[in-house]
């Protein structure tokens, strides 16, 4: 599946927003409007000015419109939601070439808040995703103890973990450690 870097980095962003939501009994990682600020700064969101209480309790509504994108049980529920999200966006699709990019479409208006900017760029990579026909590659974990979102680009959409390094790797030695108590006997 070839996915252009703009779109690419939206679908990053997305998970990201996510998984700062609470995961099992860890904190939210946007709870003030400073980790707001240090999220935009470390995603790099272009044309985003002072933040404040609003700004935030927007974008947590729009996390939480994302999380039930990924959560949608089909496509038809899917680009309803994400139609939903794009359009109270109030998207203006604009060729951009900034900060060492190349020629890439920003879908937000110019001076739009940061939650707009996300839901506009964002929705429309989602709906990119959707369009392909591909929206099981947005998933969450399987380790029981996680559910952290991401987006499956592997080639055969095999992907089961957040991080085969972490959550699949401590799985995996579980279930081998399970085997070797039961042989053991």
């Amino acid at each position: 599946m070839l996915i252009p870097h703009d779109t690419r980095t939206a679908l990053d962003t997305v998970v990201d927003l996510m998984n700062t939501a609470p995961q099992g009994d860890g904190d939210d990682d946007l709870l003030d409007v400073q980790a707001l600020r240090s999220f935009v700064r470390g995603h790099k969101i272009s044309d985003v000015g002072e933040l404040g209480t609003g700004d935030l309790r927007a974008v947590l509504d729009v996390r939480e419109r994302f999380t039930a994108v990924f959560s949608a049980p089909d496509a038809r529920i899917a680009a309803t939601l994400i139609n939903q999200l794009v359009a109270a966006a109030g998207t203006t699709p604009q060729l951009t070439d900034h900060d060492g990019y190349d020629w890439h479409v920003h879908y937000f208006a110019p001076g739009a808040s940061v939650a707009d900017h996300l839901a506009a760029d964002c929705g429309m990579a989602l709906a990119f995703i959707v369009v392909a026909g591909e929206q099981e590659r947005l998933r969450r974990c399987e380790a029981p103890d996680c559910g952290r979102a991401f987006v499956d680009l592997s080639r055969n959409r095999s992907r089961r973990y957040c991080d085969s390094r972490t959550c699949g790797n401590r799985l995996h030695v579980a279930a081998y450690r399970a085997r070797r108590k039961e042989a053991a006997g």
